[in-house]
């Protein structure tokens, strides 16, 4: 099926969000798909987030900068613009980062991340299409709690009110590539077909720079 799509899929898709909205699902059902390569974001391979879940302020620092050290490793992995080689769904964007800096660390700990990320000198390929899923946050609380992990069970919900919100002002301004804002409060990739057929009609005819999905649920 991928094969007769070739021509209209975007080559580098991007899918972003709060914990608990279902970007590694989505993420993945596209990667099988297209048949495109995945790179997830390995939240997992963190030794700090466990922490950071559990304790807070104190682990920020480490947790963001092994993100952001992983993430200079991923850069480099990533296709390049070669339009023949360059195929990949990802879960998550590397500007995510600074995102959650910018909320956890404190004005010295984030100039010391600012300086170790200028030092990197980060040049990720932009993605030709970005989909952002937007869920409320007593949603994101229900599907965290629905997928048993321990570490975030500890995740707060004014901490996931305050990712939202940057979020929302992050992609409010950001005009890098084509983002499609899905509503994706009532909607289940998992296990309904039928949702992921309609984001994808979304997603093969996408129009403009920017574009919003509200499915019925």
């Amino acid at each position: 099926e991928a094969a007769k799509l070739s021509n209209t899929l975007p080559r580098y898709v991007a899918v972003e969000g709060p914990i608990g909205v279902g970007k590694t699902t989505l993420a993945r059902q596209l990667a099988t798909l297209f048949g495109y390569p995945l790179m997830l974001e390995g939240a997992v391979e963190n030794p700090f987030l466990d922490r950071f879940y559990a304790e807070g302020a104190s682990q920020a620092l480490p947790t963001q900068l092994f993100f952001l050290l992983h993430r200079a490793k991923q850069v480099a992995d990533m296709p390049g613009n070669d339009l023949l080689d360059r195929s990949l769904v990802a879960d998550f964007m590397i500007e995510r980062d600074y995102l959650f800096a910018r909320l956890t660390l404190d004005s010295e700990e984030l100039a010391l991340y600012q300086q170790i990320h200028k030092s990197l000198l980060l040049q990720p390929p932009t993605p030709d299409l970005v989909i952002y899923l937007q869920a409320p946050t007593d949603v994101l609380l229900e599907r965290i709690q629905q997928r048993g992990l321990a570490a975030e069970s500890q995740i707060a919900a004014d901490y996931l009110i305050s990712l939202s919100e940057s979020y929302t002002e992050f992609f409010h301004y950001y005009d890098d590539a084509p983002l499609l804002i899905v509503n994706a409060a009532e909607i289940d990739f998992a296990r309904n077909d039928v949702h992921f057929d309609h984001l994808l009609e979304q997603v093969l005819h996408m129009e403009g720079s920017r574009q919003f999905f509200n499915p019925n649920p």
